[in-house]
């Protein structure tokens, strides 16, 4: 990673930055063209669902070439954090930005002993952050998604009674 690489809070000025790196990111997939999350970016910050302690971008040369989105979400009857989409401009990506925006987000979660962060992802990734199957702790994917994708990392304030039905923000569902 570059030593000027610098991970901050996301500002209200980083709105529309952020929402054209996540376009360009996702364009590159094979499952996206960017639009739905980018929708999905935008439809959190409109409901006011997005966690600004826990939301970051990656920013080097005074340019955003990196995001990371959290937003509440809940399971069984607690808190619980939702983290994406996470976004790296193509041209940056593989040098270790989204690994610090992880690494950001899931530090700053313990920091605010927040029970536990979900997301929908890359097990090979995710899992170098501690990540598992959410179903192996009984918390089953609220989406047709294969359990391996839907991730789980119990943090120190995690309690097993906590398992239960995930629910993510309700941007999530109008997608």
């Amino acid at each position: 990673m570059r030593r000027d690489l610098v991970i901050r809070p996301e500002r209200p000025e980083d709105a529309g930055p952020v929402r054209d790196l996540v376009l360009a990111a996702f364009a590159t997939t094979d499952f996206s063209d960017g639009v739905p999350e980018a929708r999905l970016v935008d439809g959190l910050r409109a409901d006011g669902d997005l966690l600004p302690a826990l939301t970051f971008v990656a920013e080097l040369d005074g340019g955003v070439v990196g995001s990371v989105v959290c937003s509440r979400a809940s399971m069984g009857e607690g808190p619980s954090v939702g983290l994406g989409p996470l976004a790296v401009r193509p041209d940056h990506m593989g040098q270790g930005i989204g690994s610090a925006l992880v690494a950001s987000v899931v530090a700053t979660a313990e920091q605010l002993a927040e029970p536990s962060v979900v997301l929908l992802g890359d097990p090979g990734f995710y899992g170098a952050f501690g990540f598992e199957t959410a179903a192996a702790h009984g918390v089953a994917s609220p989406g047709p998604w294969e359990d391996r994708f839907f991730q789980l990392l119990r943090l120190r304030a995690w309690r097993p009674g906590l398992a239960g039905p995930f629910r993510y923000a309700p941007a999530f569902d109008r997608l």
